[in-house]
């Protein structure tokens, strides 16, 4: 997979329709997908991601569904039709929800004679930290959930995970090579700050400890350049 490939932008910003077009026509060819999430999708609905698709950016559609097994399982089914790349659902929503997703998508899959998006389950967000997790309730630390929901997640036959790059090779000696690893709260060389992530990591770092994809937002999007910051993201992503 080329380095460009491996990047997914996160257009996260508070923008109208038009210039959320405008800003990913910036990352096209300079970025493997573009991220849509629940800020843009809720103003701008399906045609959000109709646009991006339409400007050559195939969407990572980031909703992270978690609800009981048939309307997960449905919707994984509207998102498949509307042609997205790569979707969320949280792997929280427990081995039935995940199972019956699956079954839904090679349904839609089947019936279309499409290939299905790849379904990939979030594990623990990169906001949180163990003392987070025993506020809910979770026992153990952030890396034995992440493992714990990575492996459910495998087997109820999702095509991978949305993890910490943190947890990235803890994944790898549990699911394998071939299960596919979205990793947020990469920062870049020259973007230090962490924001509100609190599990952070390189482009370069996350790599080479075994993540598919990176998703990056804001130091994209802060830049002055924006695809010049890209265009450094795969190259910090190549090495020297």
């Amino acid at each position: 997979m080329r380095a460009r490939d491996r990047l997914i932008v996160a257009l996260d910003g508070d923008w109208t329709l038009d210039v959320l077009a405008s800003v990913a026509q910036t990352f096209a060819g300079e970025a493997g997908m573009a991220k849509l999430g629940k800020r843009n999708f809720t103003r701008h609905g399906p045609e959000a991601a109709r646009r991006l698709q339409a400007l050559g950016l195939p969407v990572f559609l980031d909703l992270k569904y978690h609800d009981i097994p048939n309307t997960v399982a449905e919707a994984s089914q509207q998102a498949a039709a509307l042609g997205v790349r790569m979707f969320t659902v949280h792997a929280a929503g427990g081995r039935k929800m995940l199972a019956a997703t699956r079954v839904a998508l090679d349904a839609w899959s089947q019936k279309s004679g499409q290939p299905a998006p790849k379904a990939v389950a979030v594990t623990v967000l990169t906001s949180l930290a163990d003392a987070d997790l025993a506020e809910t309730g979770v026992q153990g630390t952030t890396a034995e959930q992440v493992k714990r929901l990575a492996a459910l997640a495998q087997a109820a036959g999702m095509d991978g995970v949305v993890a910490s790059a943190k947890e990235v090779a803890l994944i790898r000696r549990t699911c394998g090579s071939d299960f596919i690893v979205v990793t947020p709260g990469i920062r870049p060389a020259f973007e230090a700050a962490a924001d509100d992530q609190a599990r952070v990591m390189t482009p370069r770092e996350a790599v080479r400890a075994g993540a598919d994809y990176l998703v990056v937002g804001r130091p994209v999007l802060r830049a002055a350049d924006p695809a010049q910051a890209a265009r450094a993201i795969a190259a910090e992503i190549e090495g020297p």
